[in-house]
């Protein structure tokens, strides 16, 4: 189970709550939610200067991470034990019409600055959040990436299964047969109707997934978007009772960085649609690069630096049609 879901269903389903409720509509709703939520500091000082006319247009960049727990690990402060399990940089276009929601691997082989007992230097990106919490991961992807981040969310420990039961299942459609590892479960080739139990044991899929790690991203990704597609298809926001099960589920479930308002969210993102929604995964060269930390991944430095500075430029829409990526398998 990874707890980033939370976090971007959350996102997704706001977008939504703004595109069919519109205006005042979408404020009242998200008002009532907000105070569900935890708020803190996740950005540190890497955060993008306060601006008040920040949120009236875009582009816009959030950082949206998920934790895991690891006990037993040296005391590192208030995160111990912790590690980003899961980091998506999510880039809302100048026009505020097309979110792109590109996944950083977790074992990403990158420098992370000094933090705690750790003294900097070369290591799996997911380990920052170990070092420093939420503000060093944010400051290791900002040195990654160049991004300077308008807010950030984290997910707490909430099981995805709940949220794929509030909107009564979901049907995912895979392009390869997919074998559980912890029952005699299998996924072959199409399309499937999940319950919120089958969701969860799908996405936890690793081993037997075509691309590792990188065919559990993908797999992650249909499931989530499969959410934000049934709430937007069956109008399930205008439906008040599955609405505050829906939205209830999730908030409760998100730390959200204290620079970000989910009403000025909500509003400058009501005009993105599912279909306006895409998700890439940040380029790579090595899935099994062999280094202190263990098993790594190389990231393709002159590709990741061209998709980095096309989302910085806005142009990331255009950079994905010139460099279109395949899922895993495929």
């Amino acid at each position: 189970m990874k707890r980033w879901q939370k976090a971007l269903v959350v996102l997704l389903t706001l977008v939504l709550v703004g595109g069919i409720c519109g205006g005042a509509g979408a404020l009242a709703v998200v008002s009532r939610y907000e105070g569900k939520t935890h708020h803190e500091d996740l950005l540190g000082p890497v955060a993008a200067p306060k601006d008040e006319q920040r949120w009236k247009a875009g582009p816009l960049d959030l950082l949206l991470l998920g934790s895991d727990s690891r006990e037993g690990e040296p005391d590192e402060g208030r995160f111990s034990g912790q590690r980003s399990d899961t980091i998506m940089l999510v880039h809302l276009s100048k026009n505020l019409d097309h979110a792109t929601i590109v996944s950083i691997p977790r074992d990403s082989y990158v420098y992370v600055p000094p933090a705690g007992g750790w003294k900097g230097g070369m290591n799996k990106l997911n380990a920052a959040f170990a070092f420093g919490g939420a503000p060093h991961a944010a400051k290791t992807i900002t040195q990654l990436t160049g991004v300077k981040f308008d807010g950030a969310l984290i997910a707490n420990f909430a099981s995805i299964n709940k949220m794929v039961d509030a909107v009564d299942g979901v049907r995912v459609c895979v392009p390869y047969t997919v074998r559980s590892t912890f029952s005699k479960t299998a996924w072959e080739k199409g399309c499937h109707d999940l319950d919120g139990v089958e969701a969860e044991e799908f996405m936890r899929q690793r081993k037997s997934v075509p691309g590792g790690d990188f065919g559990r991203i993908h797999d992650q990704q249909l499931v989530v978007k499969a959410i934000a597609e049934k709430v937007a298809a069956e109008g399930m926001l205008q439906n008040p009772f599955q609405l505050d099960d829906l939205l209830s589920t999730a908030a409760e479930a998100l730390t959200i960085d204290k620079a970000l308002n989910l009403r000025e969210f909500a509003l400058v993102a009501r005009d993105i649609k599912p279909s306006n929604i895409r998700f890439a995964t940040v380029p790579y060269t090595s899935a099994s690069l062999k280094t202190h930390a263990g098993s790594s991944v190389k990231l393709d430095d002159a590709k990741a630096r061209e998709m980095f500075a096309a989302i910085r430029d806005d142009t990331i829409q255009e950079w994905l049609a010139a460099h279109p990526q395949k899922a895993p398998g495929s």
